[in-house]
Protein backbone atom coordinates (compact mmCIF):
# COMPACT_ATOMS: atom_id res chain seq x y z
CA UNK A 1 0.00 0.00 0.00
CA UNK A 2 1.25 3.13 -0.77
CA UNK A 3 2.40 5.67 1.74
CA UNK A 4 -0.95 8.07 0.98
CA UNK A 5 -3.15 5.51 0.82
CA UNK A 6 -1.67 4.03 4.62
CA UNK A 7 -1.97 7.36 5.94
CA UNK A 8 -5.72 7.79 4.59
CA UNK A 9 -7.04 4.39 5.86
CA UNK A 10 -5.90 5.26 9.41
CA UNK A 11 -7.32 8.97 9.46
CA UNK A 12 -10.60 6.92 7.99
CA UNK A 13 -10.46 4.61 11.23
CA UNK A 14 -10.26 8.00 13.63
CA UNK A 15 -13.04 9.69 11.66
CA UNK A 16 -16.84 8.91 12.07
CA UNK A 17 -16.09 5.92 15.09
CA UNK A 18 -19.14 5.31 17.40
CA UNK A 19 -18.05 6.31 21.18
CA UNK A 20 -19.25 5.67 24.32
CA UNK A 21 -19.27 8.33 27.19
CA UNK A 22 -18.90 7.36 30.51
CA UNK A 23 -19.14 10.40 33.42
CA UNK A 24 -20.35 10.46 36.81
CA UNK A 25 -22.57 13.69 36.31
CA UNK A 26 -25.26 13.20 33.97
CA UNK A 27 -25.35 16.78 33.10
CA UNK A 28 -21.24 17.18 31.52
CA UNK A 29 -22.14 14.37 29.18
CA UNK A 30 -24.20 16.65 27.41
CA UNK A 31 -21.01 18.85 26.90
CA UNK A 32 -18.65 15.90 25.90
CA UNK A 33 -21.52 15.07 23.88
CA UNK A 34 -21.27 17.91 21.89
CA UNK A 35 -17.05 17.79 21.69
CA UNK A 36 -17.44 14.48 20.54
CA UNK A 37 -20.48 15.22 17.78
CA UNK A 38 -18.35 18.38 16.37
CA UNK A 39 -14.81 16.41 15.99
CA UNK A 40 -17.66 13.87 13.48
CA UNK A 41 -17.89 11.06 15.65
CA UNK A 42 -21.40 9.40 16.77
CA UNK A 43 -22.59 9.09 20.55
CA UNK A 44 -24.02 5.54 20.21
CA UNK A 45 -24.37 5.31 24.42
CA UNK A 46 -23.82 7.10 27.67
CA UNK A 47 -23.50 6.06 31.08
CA UNK A 48 -22.87 7.25 34.31
CA UNK A 49 -22.49 4.32 36.54
CA UNK A 50 -20.70 1.04 36.62
CA UNK A 51 -23.45 -1.13 34.95
CA UNK A 52 -24.74 0.98 33.17
CA UNK A 53 -21.75 1.17 31.50
CA UNK A 54 -21.19 -2.62 31.06
CA UNK A 55 -24.78 -2.71 29.99
CA UNK A 56 -24.04 -0.65 27.11
CA UNK A 57 -20.57 -2.35 25.98
CA UNK A 58 -22.68 -4.99 25.55
CA UNK A 59 -25.89 -3.45 23.37
CA UNK A 60 -23.77 -0.94 20.81
CA UNK A 61 -20.00 -2.47 21.20
CA UNK A 62 -18.41 1.27 20.28
CA UNK A 63 -15.49 2.00 18.33
CA UNK A 64 -13.89 4.00 21.00
CA UNK A 65 -14.66 4.65 24.82
CA UNK A 66 -14.15 7.60 26.72
CA UNK A 67 -14.25 8.47 30.51
CA UNK A 68 -14.49 11.69 31.99
CA UNK A 69 -13.33 12.47 35.70
CA UNK A 70 -15.21 14.61 37.51
CA UNK A 71 -14.85 15.33 41.23
CA UNK A 72 -14.89 11.12 42.16
CA UNK A 73 -11.47 10.22 40.51
CA UNK A 74 -12.23 6.92 41.89
CA UNK A 75 -15.18 6.64 40.07
CA UNK A 76 -14.31 7.13 36.96
CA UNK A 77 -11.53 4.48 37.09
CA UNK A 78 -13.58 2.16 38.19
CA UNK A 79 -15.47 2.93 35.30
CA UNK A 80 -12.66 2.89 33.41
CA UNK A 81 -11.24 -0.23 34.82
CA UNK A 82 -15.17 -1.79 33.71
CA UNK A 83 -14.63 -0.92 30.36
CA UNK A 84 -10.85 -2.33 29.45
CA UNK A 85 -12.45 -5.35 31.04
CA UNK A 86 -15.23 -5.60 28.98
CA UNK A 87 -14.77 -4.09 25.80
CA UNK A 88 -13.05 -4.97 22.44
CA UNK A 89 -12.58 -1.32 21.79
CA UNK A 90 -9.56 1.68 22.92
CA UNK A 91 -10.16 3.71 25.97
CA UNK A 92 -9.74 7.29 26.78
CA UNK A 93 -9.09 9.01 29.85
CA UNK A 94 -10.78 12.46 29.82
CA UNK A 95 -9.95 15.39 32.60
CA UNK A 96 -10.31 19.24 32.82
CA UNK A 97 -6.82 20.74 33.40
CA UNK A 98 -3.99 18.61 34.44
CA UNK A 99 -4.11 15.79 37.06
CA UNK A 100 -0.83 13.55 36.64
CA UNK A 101 -2.00 11.33 39.69
CA UNK A 102 -5.45 9.90 37.99
CA UNK A 103 -3.61 9.67 34.13
CA UNK A 104 -1.46 7.60 36.15
CA UNK A 105 -3.66 5.81 37.82
CA UNK A 106 -5.87 5.38 34.63
CA UNK A 107 -2.92 3.69 33.14
CA UNK A 108 -2.43 1.56 35.06
CA UNK A 109 -6.32 0.21 34.34
CA UNK A 110 -5.19 0.37 30.67
CA UNK A 111 -6.35 3.38 28.83
CA UNK A 112 -4.39 3.79 25.57
CA UNK A 113 -4.47 7.55 26.09
CA UNK A 114 -5.73 10.64 27.41
CA UNK A 115 -6.60 14.24 26.83
CA UNK A 116 -8.08 17.60 28.25
CA UNK A 117 -11.59 18.01 27.24
CA UNK A 118 -11.45 21.88 26.93
CA UNK A 119 -9.68 21.67 23.52
CA UNK A 120 -11.42 19.48 21.00
CA UNK A 121 -7.97 19.00 19.15
CA UNK A 122 -6.57 17.08 22.24
CA UNK A 123 -9.58 14.73 22.28
CA UNK A 124 -8.91 14.14 18.59
CA UNK A 125 -5.59 13.74 18.86
CA UNK A 126 -6.15 11.10 21.74
CA UNK A 127 -8.85 9.24 20.34
CA UNK A 128 -5.90 8.88 16.59
CA UNK A 129 -3.47 7.67 19.62
CA UNK A 130 -5.56 5.12 21.08
CA UNK A 131 -7.07 3.34 18.13
CA UNK A 132 -3.60 3.24 17.12
CA UNK A 133 -2.17 2.02 20.18
CA UNK A 134 -5.32 -0.71 20.06
CA UNK A 135 -4.85 -1.96 16.64
CA UNK A 136 -0.80 -2.58 17.55
CA UNK A 137 -1.82 -4.11 20.75
CA UNK A 138 -4.17 -6.41 18.82
CA UNK A 139 -1.79 -7.36 16.20
CA UNK A 140 0.55 -8.11 18.90
CA UNK A 141 -1.71 -10.34 20.98
CA UNK A 142 -2.46 -12.22 18.13
CA UNK A 143 1.01 -12.47 16.84
CA UNK A 144 1.63 -13.90 20.65
CA UNK A 145 -1.42 -16.58 20.02
CA UNK A 146 -0.16 -17.90 16.78
CA UNK A 147 3.52 -18.57 18.72
CA UNK A 148 2.26 -19.99 21.74
CA UNK A 149 -0.17 -22.15 19.23
CA UNK A 150 3.58 -23.39 16.63
CA UNK A 151 4.96 -23.84 20.29
CA UNK A 152 2.31 -25.95 21.40
CA UNK A 153 2.19 -28.01 18.32
CA UNK A 154 6.18 -28.45 18.27
CA UNK A 155 5.45 -30.16 21.97
CA UNK A 156 3.03 -32.57 20.64
CA UNK A 157 4.82 -33.55 17.36
CA UNK A 158 8.15 -34.02 20.07
CA UNK A 159 5.95 -35.76 22.16
CA UNK A 160 4.19 -38.57 19.62
CA UNK A 161 7.94 -39.22 18.11
CA UNK A 162 9.28 -39.86 22.19
CA UNK A 163 6.69 -42.62 22.43
CA UNK A 164 7.05 -44.26 19.06
CA UNK A 165 11.04 -44.09 19.89
CA UNK A 166 10.61 -45.95 22.86
CA UNK A 167 8.20 -48.60 21.80
CA UNK A 168 8.94 -49.02 18.38
CA UNK A 169 12.88 -48.82 18.80
CA UNK A 170 13.29 -45.82 16.15
CA UNK A 171 14.98 -42.97 15.73
CA UNK A 172 13.84 -39.33 15.95
CA UNK A 173 13.75 -38.91 11.64
CA UNK A 174 12.31 -42.63 11.49
CA UNK A 175 9.38 -41.70 13.62
CA UNK A 176 8.65 -37.92 12.63
CA UNK A 177 8.82 -39.96 9.10
CA UNK A 178 6.00 -42.78 10.54
CA UNK A 179 3.90 -39.93 11.97
CA UNK A 180 3.81 -38.22 8.44
CA UNK A 181 3.23 -41.20 6.66
CA UNK A 182 0.59 -41.93 8.35
CA UNK A 183 -1.02 -38.85 7.58
CA UNK A 184 -0.74 -38.96 4.46
CA UNK A 185 -1.88 -42.21 3.93
CA UNK A 186 -5.47 -41.23 5.59
CA UNK A 187 -5.56 -37.72 4.63
CA UNK A 188 -4.81 -36.08 7.96
CA UNK A 189 -3.01 -33.72 9.85
CA UNK A 190 0.30 -34.16 11.00
CA UNK A 191 -0.93 -32.66 14.32
CA UNK A 192 -3.56 -34.67 14.44
CA UNK A 193 -2.26 -37.94 14.15
CA UNK A 194 0.58 -36.78 16.57
CA UNK A 195 -1.90 -35.91 19.50
CA UNK A 196 -3.68 -39.22 18.53
CA UNK A 197 -0.28 -40.72 19.39
CA UNK A 198 0.27 -38.11 22.42
CA UNK A 199 -3.07 -38.82 24.18
CA UNK A 200 -2.70 -42.48 23.68
CA UNK A 201 -5.28 -43.22 21.46
CA UNK A 202 -3.31 -44.88 18.99
CA UNK A 203 0.17 -46.11 18.41
CA UNK A 204 1.30 -46.33 14.57
CA UNK A 205 1.86 -49.66 13.23
CA UNK A 206 6.14 -49.81 11.91
CA UNK A 207 6.42 -48.99 8.11
CA UNK A 208 7.04 -52.29 6.39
Amino acid sequence: MAATEESASKADKERNLRVLLADEDEPALDDLSRVVKELGHEVIARAVSVDEASDEIVQEQPDVAMVKMHDDSEHALELIEEIVEEAECPVIALMNGENAEFVSAAAKRGIQAYARVERAQDVQAAIAVAVRRHAEMRELSEEVEQLESALDRRAIIERAKGILMERQSLDEKAAFALIREHARSNNRRVIDVARSVAEGHALLPKEG
